[in-house]
């Protein structure tokens, strides 16, 4: 190997001024074994480049040549493979891999070792070494002969050193001087000796010359040194001085320490002492008001709130760690602890009293109020009794079973109270639903007199509280014509001067406003006793954060007052909205029950008064949702709703009902159907009353149900009726049907109203050529055989050649309808169609248009068969169209 190294060196490196470092014989991995070497070499010009070249041996002889060269500064890895296991095989990444074999693996070791040292010395870009042995990048790879070549070009290379500028000016001026120094080196070194010795004698002969000042300057260190003793000396006898001092000084601190001390002990006793007398002593004027305070005045409630709030702000007071063990300390707190007990007793037993002596002043009021749909205002009252609202938080706070005593007690007291103002408030609503018009008459559309009114009203206050019955006398109308209904309406009127719509409109009308009274007396009652219990309880109504606090700081009259919550006080704002739910369902129990049998009595008067309620009750919801969703107004209101929509819908059930059970006379005309004009009474009287009403859609839901039930009734009645055509039933009951809807406009019933339409349309049309028929029979069938044999295929031109249809049949068949013998048909067709018609409709004229159109068309159908089939004949009809138009004409207006 090293005899290649030469002969590279030699051949290929010298001649490129480059030195040969480190040499490896390798060939590619995977791949037909071609051996070739890869040299790493320096350059011998500065800057020095490193460079990776790649030798092969020629195949045209034994010499060797370059093949490719890599700078070292293009190399990016050098991957060993594995670090522990020894491997020839090795990866150098330069532009792309490359990856080779040595053939051995200390030619591998030397190699990567050199690439190391280069890349450590020239290059400042650092090529990363992986799976390398870390000894292998920081000692040299043990002997070999490669070792002692590159090694030793690499110390030739650290022993290296320019020569600076000032060197060579200095050589070059010397050099000069001697010019037989190029010629003749022995001579010149030789001279550099003599020059060399001379600078020596020099040297030496100057460090003599100085001994003189060498000598005086030890003189002078002397002098100083025994100085020096002189000042120890003298600090040494002052430090024997100072030592007593120094004695003296640490009794004095000493002293000083245990007087800070005591000084220090007696300033925290002072301060707990303060401490204590600030905190925990209340003051005499504060122990009088709790125990003798005036509860009935507004100065001895605030002398009192003030004396119980600094109570509480002593007993809640933080001790400091060892004051509970005071004898003082516990004598005081047990003091505050019945100073405490003895207040609670007294304000507990004075709020019990103010809540009877307050009743029983509301109750007195009670009298004024029975004659008019009014609640008694309990403003007064809860005035009165917010004075206490903050003793109340006090004792909420402090002993939270006599304020659960006092709410208990509250709520008793209060729910009989309010029971017997709201049963008596209903009580009025009833009897004035019941009794009296708003001009004061009393009405009944059936004959019944007052007790009998009384005993009905009495029957509804029952403890059930149900009822039987969702339509009423006064509204139920058993009318089988419109011509019955009208007469038995007039003679159930008291009053000559109003109508049977009048009167229930003005009944409808006198129940909606009592109803809305009631609503409207109920919901400010609640909302102002919900308010009351939220302030005076102290309890939340609105805010949704929740959370326990153990001790709660409240700002009251610039004073800081630390309030303690005792482990049984509910702590979450969702427990106090429970409670105030519960308090507010016990106060009013009997509003929900009461509302039930009010509306039982609206619905038993009249099942449409179901329409009122529905949408009143529903906008006194949705306006208690928007305050509060979980208040007891909103629930309750909610829940009589229900009952609400549950008699609406039984109403609309009913009407459904009683279409399908109607029955029609079998010897009169049918006309419009009752329960059609009921429709159009129900939805004008439920579109008045929906008018931008929160709860439509349930309106919306009835009319789809109803009109189909109509729709169905009509096509039974129509298919059962013997009377009168069915073509006629139909048509006339849907044309009622299309215009009660074109004229209230319903938008949820526009595809209903375009049936109804249809319908009309269709069966006007069916009852049109039913009726009219055939008026000219003869000439009719005649007209027909001779159609038949132009289907047969004879030309229309030839039908006149046949024996049953020449030009004599057909004169002989239209001899037969002179103008007068029409004329008296449709006479008769005219008396027919009205007593098939109904006058409430007026849809006589409509039908006699519509057959006059038709027998017009037939006419000219014939003529132009005539024309067609009979040409040239000469043969014309009887009569003209303008004789039909006058005959239709003269007829109408006879009758």
């Amino acid at each position: 190997m090293t005899a290649i190294k030469h002969a590279l060196q030699r051949d290929i490196f010298t001649p490129n001024d480059e030195r040969l470092l480190s040499i490896v014989n390798v060939c590619k991995a995977g791949k037909k074994k071609r051996n070739c070497f890869l040299c790493a070499t320096v350059t011998t010009e500065r800057p020095v480049q490193v460079n990776v070249v790649k030798v092969k041996k020629s195949d045209k002889g034994d010499f060797y040549k370059r093949q490719t060269a890599w700078a070292l500064r293009d190399l990016a890895v050098v991957d060993a493979k594995d670090a522990i296991k020894e491997s020839p095989e090795f990866d150098l990444h330069f532009d792309k891999v490359y990856k080779w074999v040595a053939s051995s693996t200390v030619e591998k070791n030397t190699f990567i070792s050199c690439i190391w040292k280069l890349n450590q010395r020239y290059l400042r870009k650092k090529i990363d070494f992986i799976n390398v042995s870390s000894q292998l990048l920081e000692e040299s790879v043990p002997s070999g002969e490669n070792q002692s070549v590159a090694g030793g070009d690499e110390e030739a290379v650290d022993e290296y050193q320019e020569l600076n500028a000032r060197e060579e000016q200095d050589i070059e001026i010397m050099m000069e001087g001697c010019e037989y120094a190029i010629s003749n080196a022995e001579a010149f070194a030789e001279k550099l000796s003599r020059e060399l010795q001379v600078l020596d004698g020099a040297n030496i002969q100057s460090i003599m010359a100085s001994e003189k000042q060498v000598n005086i300057l030890m003189k002078l260190l002397d002098e100083a040194l025994k100085e020096v003793d002189q000042i120890e000396l003298k600090l040494s006898s002052y430090e024997e001085m100072l030592q007593s001092v120094k004695e003296q000084m640490d009794q004095i601190s000493e002293s000083n320490h245990l007087i800070h001390l005591s000084n220090t002990n007696n300033v925290k006793l002072l301060s707990e002492i303060e401490f204590l007398v600030n905190h925990m002593d209340l003051a005499k004027g504060h122990i009088k008001a709790l125990q003798e305070g005036d509860l009935t005045s507004s100065r001895g409630i605030e002398a009192c709130t003030n004396a119980a709030d600094a109570l509480l702000q002593c007993m809640n007071v933080a001790l400091r760690p060892g004051h509970d063990m005071l004898h003082a300390v516990k004598q005081q707190q047990q003091r505050f602890s019945d100073l405490r007990e003895q207040f609670a007793r007294r304000l507990a037993s004075h709020l019990n009293s103010v809540f009877v002596q307050q009743g029983h002043d509301q109750s007195s009021t009670l009298a004024q109020h029975s004659a008019e749909l009014t609640l008694p205002n309990h403003h007064p009252f809860h005035r009165d009794l917010l004075r206490y609202a903050k003793l109340m938080e006090w004792l909420k706070n402090t002993d939270y079973g006599k304020y659960e005593g006092l709410t208990k007690n509250y709520m008793d007291y209060l729910s009989r109270l309010y029971e017997r103002e709201i049963k008596d408030f209903f009580e009025v609503a009833k009897i004035k639903m019941t009794g009296t018009t708003r001009e004061g008459k009393k009405f009944a559309t059936l004959p019944r007199k007052e007790s009998a009114v009384k005993q009905e009203t009495e029957s509804l206050h029952g403890s059930s509280g149900k009822l039987t019955g969702s339509t009423s006398s006064l509204n139920k109308l058993s009318v089988q014509s419109s011509g019955n209904r009208r007469s038995q309406s007039s003679s159930l009127l008291d009053m000559g001067n109003m109508s049977a719509s009048d009167l229930d409109v003005a009944d409808r009308t006198k129940f909606d406003k009592i109803f809305e009274q009631v609503l409207s007396e109920l919901e400010p009652l609640c909302l102002a006793e919900q308010d009351f219990i939220s302030k005076f309880f102290k309890l939340q109504q609105h805010q949704s954060t929740s959370g326990t606090t153990t001790n709660e700081v409240e700002e009251m009259d610039g004073v800081a007052l630390s309030r303690s919550y005792t482990s049984g006080v509910p702590q979450t704002v969702s427990s106090e909205k429970d409670m105030i739910r519960q308090m507010m369902t016990k106060i009013f129990r009997c509003i929900e029950p009461e509302l039930n049998n009010l509306i039982a009595l609206g619905d038993k008067i009249d099942s449409f008064n179901s329409l009122y309620m529905l949408v009143k009750m529903s906008h006194h919801v949705w306006t208690a949702q928007n305050v509060d969703p979980a208040s007891f107004l909103s629930t309750t209101l909610g829940n009589v709703l229900v009952t609400v929509k549950r008699n609406f819908d039984k109403c609309i059930s009913n009407q459904m009902k009683q279409m399908d059970e109607v029955k029609i006379s079998k010897k009169s005309k049918v006309g419009i159907l009752p329960f059609v004009a009921e429709f159009e009474e129900f939805a004008a009287l439920a579109e008045s009353i929906f008018k931008n009403a929160e709860r439509r859609g349930d309106l919306d839901k009835a009319y789809i149900k109803l009109i189909r039930a109509v729709f169905d009734s009509v096509e039974k009645v129509a298919n059962e009726s013997q009377k009168t055509p069915r073509d006629v039933v139909m048509m006339e009951n849907f044309h009622h049907i299309f215009a009660t809807l074109s004229r209230l406009k319903i938008s949820c019933l526009e595809a209903e109203k375009k049936e109804a339409k249809q319908k009309y349309t269709d069966h006007l049309q069916s009852y049109v050529i039913y009726s009219l028929g055939q008026p000219l029979e003869k000439l009719n069938h005649f007209f027909e055989g001779v159609e038949a044999r132009v289907a047969q295929g004879i030309r229309e031109e030839e039908v006149s050649y046949q024996l049953a249809f020449n030009k004599q049949e057909l004169r002989k068949v239209i001899k037969e309808y002179p103008g007068k013998e029409v004329k008296k048909g449709l006479d008769n067709l005219y008396k027919k169609v009205d007593k098939h018609l109904c006058e409430e409709e007026n849809l006589l004229q409509v039908v006699w248009h519509s057959m006059q159109d038709e027998f017009i068309r037939q006419y000219k159908h014939f003529e132009g068969l005539i024309a067609r089939c009979y040409p040239g004949s000469g043969i014309t009809m009887e009569f003209t169209i303008q004789d039909i138009l006058d005959y239709c004409s003269s007829i109408a207006q006879s009758h």
